[in-house]
Parts: structure tokens; sequence; C-alpha cells
């Protein structure tokens, strides 16, 4: 039960952090919030007792969360807050010794551009060296910088494909990766001593704004991912979501010889509120739909789409046992990529990686190829930590095609070498669906498929995370369950994280886990049917779909909220 004291325990909380808020636009916000639970609104009350109910948590995420006034939203003085703790923690590390380097980039969400000067500032009067991006660009081109000026550390300023409200506060290392334990954690309370941002020195000026030639330099190098040799005929239709990539794939693609991608033009300006999408997300039902349509007029030959901050890739291509363009699934794009790289020659010693929530396939093209591959946590965070690493992707159309200029997924990058792909299948009279029909063929229909439970708040994760982990099944869709590996407790050999994976009888897979970014728990499937020979694909295909359904409707109920 609420109590009187408890009530002006948070009034006092909520005023002392307006007090302290040095943004005017979020100070007089939660003033009204204040205001109205005062006089008694209830549900005022309970707004401002969510905003108040602690500082938005630190992570190996970084911070993401929904812009607004309060210590739990993405806000200025957050942002102070985080930028204090990033640069405390770099000089107790003697990492750049008192005057670390830091390199800040920025999309074009609300605010984003106040926050990474907001962090500039923080550095500089640190002792520091701030070195600001000169426009918002996309996250690929922050990680390339890091390694690439001989930073000490990296931020990036992105909610990357999550909703207009939203913005984050993305965190690398010098090694050009981003943070992972326990740097997560100790930067995490050098940020807890910050009692109060007017504590916190900021410069009036002093940071460095780079030129255009670092974008210049960006390009340059990832167009080395492609052959010069290889063809270039291909018409690509590309969109970037409203977000940061146009800009810098039109450049690659030109600079690689490549024709212009065809745009499209509702969707090519940065806009943060995302006008022509529900959900900035390429994944999400729709979202590339504008996309599709343009490629169906115009007649090309690959769909290319980013996400907002341009370091996911999605591919749409034209299927002809459907008659019309589909989107290809990230696993698909994942095993298209890695075969591609096989085949255009590695070294003995390279390493293919994915995460465990994607699909098994990779590992078997690695093996067909002689090469070592390792899953990881979810996350490019673990896999571009990979030792020997050559190519890694998760299936939410992550992709790591050149570890050597970008340890971090790259749509950019990414999508160059996927039009390599499709132009040298082209010039064979062939297309990327040929080239998936192979795989199949030599490796099995690998098919995958996931889904989202969402969830109003942690407990309700926490909850069902719980009652899974009591519940254990003996069965899913008929088939006996083999082994179940609880995350949580390092089972499978992975450092800890929450979730649950079941191995199957019959091969089938399933992993559930909370989402790290989002208020959902994900739950991901994988059966694996064999293939006798080319006359029996469309038939390995049919029953693997079948038997993905059936999986897909038992897991739906087992973890119905």
């Amino acid at each position: 039960m609420t109590t009187i004291d408890s009530i002006e325990t948070l009034y006092a909380a909520a005023r002392a952090w307006r007090d302290d808020d040095p943004d005017p636009t979020t100070r007089a916000e939660l003033d009204a919030v204040l205001g109205r639970a005062t006089a008694g609104d209830q549900a005022a009350a309970a707004d401002l007792a969510d905003r108040m109910s602690g500082l938005l948590e630190f992570g190996t995420a970084g911070l993401r969360g929904a812009l607004g006034a309060g210590p739990n939203r993405m806000n200025r003085s957050v942002v102070i807050r985080a930028a204090a703790g990033l640069t405390a923690y770099l000089k107790d590390e003697g990492r750049g010794g008192e005057t670390p380097k830091v390199v800040i980039g920025f999309d074009a969400r609300y605010n984003s551009d106040v926050f990474a000067r907001d962090t500039a500032a923080v550095v500089v009067a640190a002792g520091g060296r701030a070195l600001l991006l000169p426009q918002p660009l996309p996250t690929p081109v922050l990680a390339f910088a890091i390694r690439h000026l001989g930073a000490d550390a990296g931020v990036m300023v992105t909610a990357s494909h999550n909703p207009p409200q939203d913005n984050g506060y993305k965190v690398y290392l010098g090694d050009g990766s981003q943070i992972v334990p326990p740097a997560d954690a100790q930067i995490a309370a050098h940020i807890g001593r910050v009692e109060r941002v007017a504590d916190v020195p900021r410069a009036p000026d002093g940071w460095e704004t780079l030129g255009d030639n670092l974008l210049e330099d960006y390009v340059d190098a990832v167009v080395t991912v492609v052959d010069p040799t290889s063809p270039r005929d291909l018409l690509t239709v590309h969109t970037s979501l409203h977000g940061v990539g146009h800009g810098t794939v039109y450049m690659a693609f030109v600079q690689a010889g490549f024709a212009a991608p065809i745009v499209v033009d509702e969707q090519a300006v940065p806009d943060p509120d995302f006008p022509t999408v529900a959900f900035p997300n390429p994944e999400e039902k729709g979202a590339i739909d504008l996309a599709l349509a343009r490629a169906r007029a115009v007649g090309c030959d690959l769909v290319i789409a980013n996400d907002p901050d341009a370091d996911r890739c999605a591919a749409a291509v034209l299927d002809p046992a459907l008659g019309d363009w589909r989107m290809l699934r990230g696993d698909e794009v994942g095993a298209l990529l890695g075969a591609h790289i096989v085949r255009r020659g590695v070294g003995r010693h390279d390493v293919f990686a994915n995460s465990i929530v994607s699909s098994r396939l990779l590992a078997s093209i690695a093996k067909a190829a002689g090469l070592a591959h390792e899953e990881t946590l979810t996350g490019f965070k673990w896999i571009s930590r990979v030792d020997g690493l050559r190519y890694g992707y998760e299936e939410a159309l992550g992709y790591c095609v050149a570890p050597q200029l970008v340890r971090d997924k790259d749509g950019v990058s990414a999508a160059l070498l996927l039009a390599e792909l499709a132009a040298s299948l082209k010039a064979q009279g062939r297309t990327l669906i040929d080239l998936l029909d192979d795989l199949a063929i030599e490796h099995g229909v690998h098919a995958t498929d996931s889904f989202s439970v969402r969830v109003s708040d942690l407990g309700q994760s926490d909850a069902l995370m719980g009652r899974l982990r009591a519940e254990r099944p003996t069965s899913v869709a008929g088939v006996d369950v083999a082994r179940i590996d609880d995350l949580g407790r390092g089972d499978g050999g992975l450092p800890p994280t929450d979730g649950l994976r079941y191995h199957l009888a019959d091969r089938s897979r399933v992993i559930v886990r909370p989402s790290g970014t989002e208020p959902k728990v994900k739950v991901y499937l994988e059966v694996i049917e064999p293939v006798a020979g080319p006359e029996s694909l469309g038939e390995s295909r049919a029953i693997a779909e079948t038997r993905l359904a059936r999986v897909r409707a038992d897991l739906e109920r087992l973890t119905s909220l």
C-alpha cells in the first residue's frame, strides 16, 4: 500500500530531479506531471512514479528508452551522467591516461545531436579529447572511426530501429567493439556516483568536429569488400526507412562501380517521426512495402533496406514460386553471404560465427569448407570478439562481413557484398533463390521462424521465464525434448544469460529469451529437414514448413500470458 511518507518521498525526489535538470523543456515537462500528481490526478501520479522508478539502466546495450523527463527516461540529465561515468571509467582504467580520446556519432532522432554535444562537453571538461562526427551518420561509420582515429572509446547516440519516441546511447571501447561485462558494470558504477548533474563539469566548447573526409575514408574502406573484377550489372532499389543510411549507401554503391540505387523517395530523407512506417524496423510487417512497390514498378534485380542507423541490412527478391517479391529472412541472407565468402576464398584459420538464436546452416557451411565455427550469445558485442573472425551474423539482419574494418554489424558493407553476389549470379543466369536451393540440397532445409510475446513490464517477462523453468515440457509438437539448456546457468558453455534452449529429438531447436532492448520475450524456432536430391527439394521444404508450424503453435501455447 502506498503511504503518505512514500508519496512525499516521491514528490521530493521529483522536485530534486527537476531542479537539477539543465534542459528547460524536460524541466517543464516534469514540473507539469508533478503538478497534476500533487493535485490528485492518479494517472499523473502513476506516470510520475514510473519516471522516478530508478535511473535508466546502463548495460551492455548502453542506454535505450523513451525520451522524456525523469531518471527513467532518455534526456540530457541521464546522458550527462552517462558521459561522466564513461569518462571516469576511461581515466580510472588508464585508457588514454588523463586525456582519453572519445569519438562521438549521432543519428537523426530527436535530441541525438544534443546528446552528442553534451557528451563532448563532458569529455572535454574532464580533460579528454572529443571528436564529434560532422553530421548524422550510420552507426558503422562511428564504429569504423574508433580504430581509424585511434580513439579510446566511442559513443553512438541512436535507438537503432526502436519507435520514434525512443533514443539510446551505445558505447564502444578502443578495440571498436561494443562493451561487454565487466566494463558495463564498471561504467554503471561510475554513473551511480554522480549525485547531481550540476556537479558535472561541461565545457562550452573545445571539442573537434570532424570533416567529411571521415565518411570518405569509411566509404574507401568498405568498397574493398567487393572484388573489383566481379560483375556489376545489377539494378537495386534502396530504402533507408527515414534513417541516415541513404547518402552513405549511395556513395558506396557508386564508388564500388554499381549503378546508383533507385531511391524510395518517400523514405530517403531522415525524419525522426518515421511517418510512412508503423515501426522503423525492416523486419516488421509492412516496413518495406514502399520499396517493394517501387521494385514492381521499375523491374529491378534486388531490394535493399537499412534500418534507421544503417547497421542492419534487409533484402528482398523476386521469388518465382510466389510470382512476387518477398523479403529474405535474416538467416537466409546470413547463409548466402557466408557461402559467398567461402566461394571467394578463405584462410584455413578463418572463423565463422553466429549467435545462438541464428540458424545452424552457417555452421554446416563452415564445416563443409573446413572452417571453424562458433556460436555466441546474442549481440555483436559477442560475435565481434570471436578470435580469428572472418564473418559473423545474427538473424535480426545484422552482418559483419569485414571485421578488419568494422567490428560490429554493418548494413552498408553487407549491402555491397550481397549486391556483388546477386550480380555474379545474374551473370550466370541465376538468382539468390537458386543459391538458396543449392544450399538446401547440400545441407538440408533449415526452416526458421520467430515470434515475440509482448509484455507490459519486466515483471511479466520474469514471471514467464520463471514459469517455463518450473514447467519443463517433455515434448513439443509431439516430439520428445531431448535436452533443455538453462542459459541463465551457463549451460552450453556460454556466459550466463537469461534464456532457455530446447533440443528436440528430431534436431528441431527452440530458444526463448527476454529482449535486451524492448519489452518482449522472443522465441526462435528452427527445424532441419534432409533433402535426398534436387527432385525432392519441394517435398522437403513442405515437410519442414509443416513441422515448423506445429512447433510454433505449441510454443505460442506454452508462452501465452
